[in-house]
């Protein structure tokens, strides 16, 4: 699973990798560096798009949504046979990859000096690429040695291990729930486990025990397939209790061309009036938000989204080894 956009990466991916790591440049990365835009993430929470990885540390997924711009067949789910690294390594090789990635941008004129600086000296990751990231036996500590390194984390799941879950304190924590009931996910998720459903309601209630991560529940809207009962998403949604709720449309790119109709696109009028919908059953999420350019609205409980160490001024920015001052 991945939060994309999707620009930049239609068909089938070709990914950077190290072992099982993998690294891919995000849409909105060479926009910010090019100025032409930044990603949703910087206007709702802070992040700086140009300096930010998009990694998973694996490739594999017990899920086939309908929605997903992969082709499935890449995702076979078996890992016996994977040497997985350690956690130490597997931030090397994202570092490394980024850069890599990166590095033609350096000659480009429309990018400017500075912001090629800032970008080979990240200080964000989205662990979202592809695959699901739980299935990696030691995310928690992947985690943390991001951290160590003065690296935000932005974990995003589709919470079939709250076992894992449970043990992740990443900067921001998405989980994904694409149906508010039983009928809606298979359909919607298509899980090649039995028990995925129960699961994720397992991990609503780690969510809600969670107090000093921030927490977001992600949506993707897609017509005529989960874009209904607005009244039942917002009870699943208040049981893990989240600090932002994130609606996005799904985008007709990829192989999900193949399962879905263009018409399966919603406007992002159409997801604001859905958003609207869900917010009239979630009176503490007084908070709406949106980006038109991403189709995506935001709910929130307090009209100050960003992350409060993101904010210009702070320690972390002071600590940059490119802007700051140590």
């Amino acid at each position: 699973m991945s939060d994309s956009d999707g620009p930049g990466q239609v068909g089938t991916p070709n990914y950077h990798h190290e072992n099982h790591t993998a690294a891919q440049t995000c849409g909105w990365t060479a926009n910010a560096l090019r100025g032409e835009g930044r990603c949703y993430k910087n206007i709702f929470y802070g992040i700086e798009s140009h300096r930010c990885i998009q990694m998973t540390p694996v490739v594999k997924c017990n899920e086939r949504c309908v929605f997903c711009w992969r082709d499935h067949r890449g995702h076979a789910y078996e890992l016996d046979d994977v040497q997985w690294d350690d956690p130490a390594a597997v931030v090397e090789a994202s570092i490394k990859l980024q850069r890599k990635l990166l590095s033609g941008f350096g000659g480009n004129d429309n990018v400017p000096r500075e912001l090629f600086d800032q970008a080979m000296e990240p200080r964000h990751v989205a662990i979202s690429l592809d695959g699901e990231p739980s299935l990696y036996p030691y995310l928690p500590e992947l985690i943390d040695e991001f951290h160590a390194r003065d690296i935000t984390t932005f974990l995003v799941s589709n919470g079939t291990r709250p076992e894992v879950i449970e043990r992740c304190d990443p900067t921001q924590l998405y989980i994904s729930v694409d149906a508010a009931d039983r009928k809606t996910f298979d359909n919607t998720v298509r899980s090649v486990e039995d028990d995925s459903w129960e699961r994720l309601i397992d991990t609503m209630d780690v969510l809600a025990a969670k107090t000093d991560t921030r927490t977001v529940l992600r949506t993707t809207l897609v017509k005529g397939v989960n874009m209904q009962n607005p009244d039942w998403y917002a009870a699943f949604y208040d049981r893990a209790d989240p600090d932002f709720v994130e609606l996005k449309a799904y985008m007709h790119v990829g192989h999900s061309r193949g399962r879905l109709d263009r018409d399966s696109m919603p406007s992002h009028e159409e997801v604001i009036a859905f958003t609207e919908d869900v917010q009239e059953f979630m009176p503490e999420h007084t908070e709406l938000k949106d980006v038109p350019a991403s189709r995506v609205t935001l709910l929130a409980k307090d009209t100050d989204t960003w992350v409060p160490k993101l904010k210009k001024g702070s320690e972390f920015w002071a600590r940059d080894p490119i802007t700051g001052q140590s």
